[in-house]
């Protein structure tokens, strides 16, 4: 059964140094909150894994929190690049960062196989392209029954998955509803997990199109109201764009992001700045 913590108990309790973390969401539901509660607690050499890095990873890699990433694509929404995260790799700035790039098909296949218990993952995918050339993880499998040539990625279990969600009740039964994503699978192919949420409430209602995570699958919940935010809450908040927008020009220089750092995160507590 699924324990409420609090946020800050939470990444302390399931979080360890080295761990492979993946913070899952996809457009909304990002764990915003959990990730500067990362850097709070100065968690070092994490292999971090997640479909799209976007501002939550450039901040865990420019605060000097990862080893690795393991993604499919990289960016700042609607605006560009992620500064922290090209000078992590361009530059070893704070440290070296090594990486391991996938297609969104095969990252989002790899945690299917996590939660399947299986090995591997089988696809159509990657032809075309020179990632097969890079990333080792990428092999060549011939089907047994057509002869036909497919790609082949390992299932991915993070020692740790972090989603946010909508809401919990007070057993720990998780609910979301939205644009889903990969989060429910890349909770259950952890071998820990921690849900953030808006709220814990008494009971959980029905919505349309709405998932729950059952609280035998959660390790641990933790209320984080606004914990997705600059990214948006279904049903609770709206993306702030304008952020999204002010992120470029922070993270553009080493200065005026360990400025932003300093007065945003690590002089604050539980909340996303």
């Amino acid at each position: 059964m699924a324990k409420i913590l609090s946020l800050a108990e939470g990444v302390a309790e399931l979080i360890n140094d080295g761990d492979a973390v993946a913070l899952e969401g996809f457009t909304h539901l990002i764990p915003m909150a959990a990730g500067q509660e990362v850097i709070r607690q100065g968690k070092r050499d994490l292999t971090l894994i997640r479909m799209t890095p976007d501002l939550v990873y450039d901040q865990l890699i420019g605060a000097g929190c990862a080893a690795k990433l393991v993604f499919s694509w990289g960016g700042n929404p609607g605006v560009g690049s992620l500064h922290r995260f090209r000078d992590a790799v361009q530059n070893g700035w704070p440290h070296p960062l090594e990486i391991e790039e996938h297609s969104h098909a095969g990252m989002a296949n790899r945690y299917v196989a996590g939660a399947s218990g299986l090995p591997f993952a089988v696809l159509r995918g990657y032809s075309g392209t020179d990632l097969p050339g890079k990333t080792p993880t990428i092999k060549t499998i011939t089907c047994p029954f057509t002869g036909e040539e497919l790609a082949a990625v390992p299932a991915l279990n993070p020692d740790v998955t972090v989603i946010h969600a909508q809401r919990a009740d007070e057993a720990g039964n998780v609910q979301l509803w939205g644009i889903t994503g990969i989060q429910k699978e890349a909770l259950l192919a952890a071998e820990r997990s921690l849900v953030t949420v808006e709220e814990i409430v008494p009971s959980l209602e029905p919505v349309p199109g709405g998932i729950v995570l059952p609280s035998w699958a959660v390790t641990a919940v933790a209320t984080a109201p606004g914990g997705s935010r600059p990214s948006y809450a279904h049903g609770y908040y709206e993306r702030d764009n304008e952020l999204y927008k002010q992120w470029d020009a922070i993270s553009r220089d080493r200065e005026s992001f360990t400025a932003w750092l300093d007065s945003e995160v690590l002089r604050t507590e539980g909340t996303p700045a």
